[in-house]
């Protein structure tokens, strides 16, 4: 089979139209209310380690002025890769500073948030969303939310993640408007934690 075959064999999203607003939708739903949790309801084929919430994101919101950064896992994938301009046209950069998104395979991996692009007080939103792969969202230590978007406070549970996560979310709470935005992805679900949410950890 050629390469151009088995990319058309990992075409994605079912209705590039009406599947991409339903995971548009998902997504901005997400993100206005941080912590709840969407669901992907289309199948999306794409090469592993990619799962279907991170491949439908990928589908939905990358296009040609979209720079992707890969993790070094992702990175060492051709086919995600292949996969990804084939179906996004999104261009690939190996410089954290200049991309839109990135996609982190695990949450153990997630880089310093600092060396993504945070934007400027004139331009927030010319930062890095970071689409993070997780294991599990009904395990680990209760993360309490509160901030735009939640009626008192909300809360979750998402691993695993570096220890320090709640640190560093707090610090890039500071740096309102600016920071980066997380979404976090699991199976066919995601949620979103923009760098407006405050976060804690129950009982700490």
């Amino acid at each position: 089979m050629t390469l151009h075959a088995n990319l058309v064999s990992s075409a994605g999203l079912p209705d590039p139209v009406l599947s991409s607003q339903s995971v548009f939708r998902s997504v901005m739903n997400a993100l206005a209310g941080p912590g709840s949790i969407q669901a992907i309801a289309d199948t999306v084929h794409a090469p592993s380690p990619l799962i279907q919430a991170t491949a439908a994101v990928a589908l939905t919101l990358f296009d040609h002025d979209t720079p992707v950064w890969l993790d070094n896992h992702f990175a060492g994938v051709p086919a995600i890769s292949e996969w990804l301009r084939f179906q996004s046209d999104a261009p690939l950069t190996v410089d954290t500073s200049r991309a839109s998104f990135a996609l982190i395979h695990c949450g153990t991996a997630l880089p310093d948030f600092e060396t993504f692009a945070l934007g400027t007080p004139e331009y927030p939103d010319r930062s890095t969303t970071l689409v993070v792969q997780l294991d599990t969202l009904t395990e680990g230590p209760e993360l309490i939310l509160c901030g735009p978007g939640i009626k008192g406070t909300a809360s979750l549970r998402a691993g695993a993640l570096p220890p320090d996560f709640v640190e560093r979310i707090r610090a890039n709470r500071a740096l309102f408007p600016r920071g980066v935005d997380l979404l976090l992805t699991c199976g066919a679900k995601l949620v979103a934690l923009p760098r407006s949410t405050h976060v804690t950890v129950k009982g700490a």
